[in-house]
């Protein structure tokens, strides 16, 4: 990282202003790993409720049952490829792992649904 401590704090639109390519890739993977692990936990619950609304017809059992089934399997190779991304990242010098901080989404998803939602205030 060029700036150290100040390159923590930026987010990544400021990051590509000041043309700092290795934050934007770490920001950018960092961000694509925590939607692909968000989605597959999704489509998780998504199959589990299809599975329970089947009523009994399987036709609407298997389709629910592959929903789960390969939203499991994309958990598993998230998290396969957190620890590839952060292995290789780690030879390579890039430092992903530092932006995958659970109190740093929930501060982002707040930000963003204040500033979204005009009125709404944080739960501080």
């Amino acid at each position: 990282m060029a700036n150290g401590a100040t390159s923590d704090s930026q987010s990544i639109v400021e990051a590509a202003a000041n043309y700092e390519i290795m934050e934007i890739i770490n920001r950018g993977l960092a961000w694509a790993i925590i939607v692909a692990g968000f989605l597959s936990v999704v489509f998780i619950f998504v199959g589990g409720i299809s599975f329970i609304l089947s009523g009994g017809q399987e036709e609407k059992i298997k389709s629910a049952v592959g929903t789960i089934r390969y939203a499991i399997i994309g958990l598993i190779i998230t998290i396969l490829a957190t620890v590839i991304v952060g292995t290789v990242g780690k030879a390579l010098g890039l430092d992903i792992i530092q932006y995958i901080n659970f109190g740093d989404i929930i501060d982002t998803i707040t930000s963003i649904t204040s500033s979204a939602g005009g009125e709404q205030q944080s739960l501080n």
